[in-house]
């Protein structure tokens, strides 16, 4: 970077940051005022509409008529139909890959994002469009200046922030470029963010996670590390590489200014005790919503447990209940949809997400489960996915009830359970859970069965009936916790943006126990 690039970037950060202190110290009188969700979502969406009225989307839809309509969300949702991938992909998306322009969005679509992978065995091909970089870049300064809240000291925002997500080397197939997100993300950031933006260009490029990863532990001494910013598996086997390679007790003894972490895609209450173990000085542990659609939402309130809605950047939700009606056991839409708007979400349902968004998804489910914790706050949590979720006999267990039970088992037996998954089998002519949980520490799959079954019981109504009705046994297997990610790798799911999935249904229950078995593990 060149000399004058540095003496013009701490000036425009420090004002950026300056600002959000004086707002944050100012009377409530003087604050910014902000637009109401249900008018920002108003707004987001006849935005999107008027941008793509004349792509091959916008022009079979009669966009046109739609944005003249009296009502013109009603007139979308009577109009648009919902989509999952498949549907999506098979009429409009595959255009794109070919390299036709205006399809779904105006103009040709340079990157495409491959999804982790977690509820499908092959990964989906997501259109990632210039202003969608846009979006993610500023939602992703709004939550560095929100930062200003937890009262750190002006020279924190100095220090390095290290972003450990896939390679900025991206595959060119002559019409576009493809890799994950968090790669492709990090290939566009801004210049002024390149001071701090750790690992850095070179070794970003690396597109094996074991090089990348030798390598970061090799830099990490020369870092000032004041963030990090990754999935939790793998910010933690960096940890305690760098912990190990440098001969320090904690990771605070070589990245003394480490203060936040910033976690993403997957619960991370299943890590917090091991996370603690590796560290001197608590950290702040923040959650953003990085999906491969979009930046949806970030932790905005240091005393709330829930993120944010970003509802003026692009992205228009809808929300459809997750329940029986709109569901089948395998999570596959019904035929006739119960889809509600902003204004319409209540707290403490599980919604299934509907986006569109300036990428070009029209309606598109993209398979998260949430949440509403406050409504007018517009804070929500992550409570599963659509497809990783148990209901063979209607116990209707998900991700964030599993999550919870694991919680309270490393609490009670003070363990750490960095690594879990759940299947439900046939057994004894009705049907039986069965448990695979990675841990290093000395635990009975007998006693973990156990208080795995009675915790579960007291946290779901229908789970504590169908245990006594169709529900025969509890059964856990225990692995060391590098099982899981020695199949992530021979998966090629290693690092990055990839997560084990929680649920593993049909054919993938078959791979997962055949490498049990080929690594004689069952």
């Amino acid at each position: 970077m060149f000399a004058s690039e540095k003496l013009f970037i701490m000036p425009l950060l420090g004002s950026i940051i300056k600002r959000a202190y004086q707002l944050r110290n100012a009377p409530e009188e003087r604050k910014l005022k902000t637009i109401s969700p249900v008018k920002a979502q108003k707004q987001q969406l006849i935005k999107l509409m008027r941008k793509a009225q004349f792509t091959a989307f916008g022009e079979h839809y009669k966009f046109h008529k739609l944005l003249s309509a009296p009502d013109p969300e009603k007139a979308f949702r009577e109009t648009i139909p919902v989509h999952d991938y498949k549907s999506i992909y098979k009429r409009w998306w595959y255009r794109s890959l070919n390299g036709e322009t205006y399809v779904t969005w105006p103009g040709k679509v340079k990157y495409f994002a491959l999804s982790s992978g977690t509820s499908e065995s092959s990964s989906k091909y997501i259109p990632v469009t210039s202003e969608m970089l846009r979006a993610i870049k500023s939602a992703s300064l709004r939550q560095l200046v929100s930062m200003v809240k937890y009262d750190f000291p002006l020279g924190f925002y100095e220090k390095g922030i290290l972003m450990i997500g896939g390679s900025t080397h991206l595959q060119y197939n002559g019409r576009y470029y493809e890799g994950d997100l968090s790669g492709i993300t990090a290939g566009n950031i801004p210049f002024w963010f390149q001071h701090f933006y750790k690992p850095g260009r070179k070794i970003s490029r690396a597109a094996d996670w074991g090089t990348k990863l030798d390598e970061m532990v090799r830099k990490a001494p020369e870092w000032d590390i004041g963030i990090i910013v990754g999935v939790p598996a793998w910010v933690q086997i960096l940890m305690e590489r760098i912990i190990e390679e440098h001969n320090v007790r904690t990771i605070h003894d070589v990245w003394p200014n480490l203060k936040v972490y910033v976690h993403s895609g997957v619960s991370f209450k299943p890590y917090m005790k091991s996370f603690e173990k590796l560290v001197e000085k608590p950290l702040i542990y923040n959650e953003s919503y990085l999906a491969s659609e979009g930046y949806i939402a970030f932790q905005n309130n240091p005393q709330s447990v829930g993120m944010e809605l970003v509802l003026d950047n692009g992205i228009y939700y809808e929300f459809v209940p997750f329940n029986d009606y709109n569901f089948d056991e395998d999570g596959n839409l019904s035929e006739d949809l119960t889809v509600l708007s902003i204004s319409e979400i209540e707290e403490d349902v599980d919604y299934a997400l509907l986006l569109t968004t300036n990428s070009g998804a029209w309606r598109y489910l993209i398979g998260d489960v949430v949440k509403f914790i406050n409504k007018s706050r517009c804070e929500l949590v992550i409570t599963g996915r659509t497809k990783h979720y148990i209901s063979i006999c209607g116990e209707h267990l998900s991700v964030d009830n599993m999550n919870r039970a694991i919680e309270l088992l490393e609490e009670e037996l003070n363990i750490g359970i960095k690594e879990f998954t759940l299947m439900g089998i046939h057994h004894d002519n009705l049907f039986a859970h069965k448990w695979y949980l990675g841990t290093n520490d000395t635990l009975d799959p007998k006693v973990a069965a156990k208080k795995l079954d009675a915790f579960l019981c007291n946290l779901n109504d229908d789970y504590r009936v169908e245990r006594l009705e169709a529900i025969r046994d509890v059964i856990v297997e225990v692995l060391p916790t590098e099982v899981f990610y020695d199949y992530m790798k021979l998966k090629g799911k290693e690092g990055s943006a990839n997560k084990f999935p929680r649920v593993l249904k049909n054919s993938r229950i078959t791979e997962w126990e055949d490498f049990l078995k080929s690594e004689n593990y069952i």
